[in-house]
């Protein structure tokens, strides 16, 4: 683990002026966590949430230019971490019905093999980890490619794949352990992160911004859907648009509110289902848009909370088309220049 020193709840903030974007031209110092348990989370043949998606990121992420990541394995999340996002019992319910062999359906989309109940709670522990270093100063920003996504996973049901929500977790442990006031999570994944939306929807301290493909499963994501203090953005976006877009919606709608929000931390729902390859999506974005968008962000985190972003990996399930957008996307995390 990396050292952190003990902190009071309100020394992580800037104590200098905004940082300006041109430090995105500079190397940052960029964590990468995984583990091989996200392997053994076992699917039916033909699932597209399967072990290849990580072995494709491990493949593309071993090439010479990412030597310099700082590289983790993910614990396993403790049940304090686990009930930030949801109650004990629903923690219980999913250890108890996790399988000694064969394959045991939540629902129609989202099944448990006897790996599966670990390589959740170590996706969920990843988040946890990654959050712990970036906000104690350790490093820059954090990427963490586990298995099973979760921002599906609603505070009591587990459902699209997803068990627990990590990106949730991650928001509530850096303002419990860390005094963050305010996070924003971006969720720029094909399909609308219902789960997170329902945590959040009674919490002004958590800022929910959602790109997503509609019409599309689970069915939510309007942008009617605000949320009991206004603090959630649903921006969706019809079948066959592309780069245009969502460039357009992230610069003129979703950041300007984030900026506004002024977030203690921003974390990543990085789903990358909606590039243009994915069969589970019908948007047209491609890798260097989520290259593209990491450095939007990075920008707005110099700007707000001293450059700190954790992503966590969500969708994509076209292999080659994902692993191009993670490059993509870990290559804007350590500061280099994605060409448009």
């Amino acid at each position: 683990m990396l050292h952190r020193d003990n902190m009071d709840a309100h020394s992580f903030h800037c104590n200098t002026p905004a940082i300006v974007s041109s430090r995105l031209k500079i190397p940052m110092s960029t964590l990468y966590v995984t583990h091989p348990a996200a392997l053994r989370h076992e699917t039916p043949l033909g699932h597209p949430e399967r072990a290849d998606r990580i072995r494709a990121i491990e493949t593309v992420l071993e090439k010479e230019r990412f030597a310099s990541l700082i590289r983790e394995q993910a614990p396993m999340a403790e049940m304090e971490s686990l009930t930030l996002a949801h109650p004990e019992s629903h923690v219980v319910a999913l250890r108890d019905l996790s399988p000694r062999e064969g394959l045991v359906r939540v629902d129609d989309d989202t099944v448990m093999s006897p790996g599966t109940f670990e390589a959740a709670l170590r996706a969920a522990g990843g988040a946890v980890r990654a959050v712990d270093e970036v906000m104690g100063g350790a490093i820059d920003n954090a990427f963490v490619a586990m298995r099973p996504p979760g921002h599906h996973a609603e505070r009591t049901r587990a459902m699209g794949f997803c068990f627990f929500n990590n990106a949730a977790i991650a928001a509530r442990h850096a303002q419990k352990r860390h005094g963050a006031e305010r996070v924003a999570i971006l969720d720029w994944d094909v399909h609308h992160g219902n789960g997170t939306q329902d945590i959040f929807w009674s919490d002004a301290s958590v800022l929910y911004c959602s790109t997503h493909e509609m019409p599309l499963y689970p069915g939510t994501g309007a942008p009617s859907e605000q949320g009991e203090f206004g603090t959630i953005l649903n921006a969706p976006m019809a079948p066959g648009e592309g780069s245009a877009v969502f460039r357009d919606v992230l610069t003129q709608v979703v950041l300007p509110r984030m900026d506004a929000f002024q977030p203690d931390l921003i974390v990543i729902s990085a789903g990358f289902d909606a590039h243009w390859r994915d069969p589970l999506g019908s948007l047209n974005l491609t890798e260097a848009d989520f290259g593209w968008a990491t450095q939007q962000v990075m920008a707005l985190a110099d700007s707000r909370c001293c450059g700190r972003v954790v992503s966590v990996l969500e969708g994509g399930y076209d292999l080659e088309g994902l692993a191009k957008s993670a490059a993509a996307h870990v290559d804007a995390l350590m500061g280099r220049e994605i060409k448009a």
